[in-house]
């Protein structure tokens, strides 16, 4: 299976093309692993990737004086030193730039809004109301743009959503039971949620970075510790509540499992089934635990639902490695690769042991019991504050990891890391066989309800015409174990596809037909 993209409408989602050569290929069997860099000058705690093909990065400001100096002229008023905190990659030609914050984004979060401006909420300390906005600019004259006051709660350990409207919706956060809108609304801006207040572990908490996704009916699944809640947002109204994990064992921060939403297909249809899928945590207590130098086993299981069935219940799955702090990132092919993370104790500083070094590929489609297949390990520990997310070319960026209060390099169990690499999945095996999208170009702006038609080119061997499947991804924002606004929805064809010459191949799809299934900017 190899995939091709093009971009639509400011890149806030990619297009894949998936197809099977014939003869069939033999994929290279666990994928592979690419080093990018052995620095990026800080460490990746936060990741987006943007519709220029540039990836945003950044850690906190008070971490100490990073591996890379700010530009002439860019040093922030009273800063303690004139080195970056944050970075833009360049994917095409692996290089990246320092780009200057003024004020604390650690554990934040964000979305890409509908004209592909990256907007960044809260932080910490005198950062936890600001909005910090990034317009993406191809000459590298672009930089972050501070909004004071952007935010009418305190925000750190958030999670953002873009809305059907365009709006960022933020939920939650320390101490904060409560969501708001970016931009702002007319007042009350800030709606309570009690629902984060039940879900609060006294003194452990297990309820932060919220695992929250747009229902094919608008409202917000919203998963917090071991359960969730379907919000009508607008009427700030629980319309649906879910039952609880079996075991009951927590799943958020600082247990810290990951979550998907599952892609979504048959969209044309006028009941669009939605899934949710849980994988690893910690078991209860092992935050307590863990800070008396007790690691306890991560959790080894998965957790699916379909959360559109009107007497949804979870289905327990077993991984085959245990797994907390791991990245779940949705693959063009429609399968997840959960990544990265420990096999024993939580996040937070100090907390975990037993890097997991091998992914795992979990297939949807595939009968329980068949569904996970370990990927070649990496050689580097990616432990808390690691991130991972999918790029235009089919690979997954992988970065951050620092379990410490600072930077800290040496004489600890695992330094903070700077480095890039890239996980290959085994669909790219055959580069040379990897279908090429000619139409429509780069950034072509797409309606709803409308009839695509993509033309794609494959050298060599001949497609298998009914194995053609057409994706379109939406980028995440990613930190702390979740990728917020990842979706992934497969394109109705309206017919077969054609050869329409030489090695040039043609296939017309719907799309979605409304900001429920795609969101707007997805589109």
């Amino acid at each position: 299976m190899t995939p091709s993209t093009t971009t639509t409408h400011m890149i806030s989602a990619i297009v894949f093309i998936v197809a099977t050569l014939l003869p069939c290929p033999t994929n290279g069997a666990g994928g592979r692993w690419q080093f990018l860099t052995p620095s990026i000058g800080i460490s990746a705690m936060h990741m987006q990737l943007l519709n220029n093909d540039r990836v945003i990065m950044f850690d906190r400001t008070d971490f100490g004086t990073s591996n890379i100096s700010l530009a002439p002229g860019k040093c922030p008023a009273g800063a303690k030193d004139c080195s970056a905190h944050s970075v833009e990659y360049n994917v095409a030609t692996n290089k990246f730039r320092p780009l200057t914050v003024q004020t604390n984004v650690w554990c934040s979060s964000g979305s890409v809004m509908p004209d592909g401006t990256l907007a960044q909420t809260g932080g910490s300390f005198e950062g936890e109301r600001r909005v910090r906005l990034f317009k993406p600019c191809v000459n590298n004259n672009c930089d972050w743009q501070e909004v004071n006051l952007g935010l009418a709660k305190s925000r750190w350990y958030s999670t953002n959503h873009v809305l059907p409207d365009g709006r960022q919706i933020i939920i939650g956060g320390r101490k904060q039971f409560n969501y708001e809108f970016y931009p702002k609304t007319t007042d009350p801006n800030v709606h309570d949620l009690p629902f984060l207040a039940q879900t609060n572990d006294k003194g452990i908490e297990n309820n932060l970075y919220p695992f929250v996704f747009v229902n094919v009916d608008g409202n917000l699944f919203v998963f917090a510790n071991n359960r969730a809640i379907l919000l009508d947002y607008l009427k700030n109204q629980v319309v649906k509540t879910y039952p609880q994990i079996p075991g009951g064992d927590p799943r958020s921060y600082p247990s810290t499992g990951s979550a998907v939403l599952l892609p979504l297909k048959n969209i044309q249809t006028k009941n669009v089934e939605a899934e949710v899928l849980v994988c690893g945590g910690a078991p209860k207590g092992s935050f307590t635990e863990a800070s008396k130098g007790k690691f306890i086993q991560a959790l080894n299981t998965c957790a699916r639902i379909k959360i559109t069935d009107p007497n949804p219940n979870w289905v327990l799955e077993t991984m085959p490695l245990a797994r907390c702090m791991g990245d779940m990132t949705l693959l063009p092919n429609g399968n997840v690769l959960i990544i990265n993370g420990a096999g024993a104790g939580t996040a937070s500083w100090e907390l975990g042991r037993n890097p997991v070094l091998n992914p795992v590929i979990y297939r949807p489609e595939n009968k329980i019991g068949s569904r996970f297949e370990t990927q070649k390990p990496t050689t580097i520990p990616r432990m808390y504050h690691s991130t991972a997310v999918l790029l235009r070319d089919g690979r997954v960026l992988v970065g951050g990891s620092n379990p410490h209060s600072n930077y800290e390099f040496t004489n600890v169990l695992f330094p903070t890391e700077l480095s890039l690499e890239a996980f290959i999945p085994s669909y790219l095996e055959r580069p040379n066989l990897r279908p090429v999208i000619v139409l429509p170009g780069s950034q072509t702006k797409v309606k709803y309800s409308q009839k695509l038609t993509i033309r794609f080119r494959v050298m060599g061997n001949n497609v298998d015409a009914k194995s053609v499947k057409t994706t379109m991804v939406s980028p995440s924002f990613t930190t702390h174990s979740f990728s917020m606004n990842q979706r992934l929805l497969v394109l109705t064809p309206t017919g077969q596809v054609k050869k329409i010459g030489g090695m040039m191949y043609q296939v017309e799809v719907n799309t979605p037909a409304s900001a429920n299934l795609a969101p707007s900017g997805l589109m």
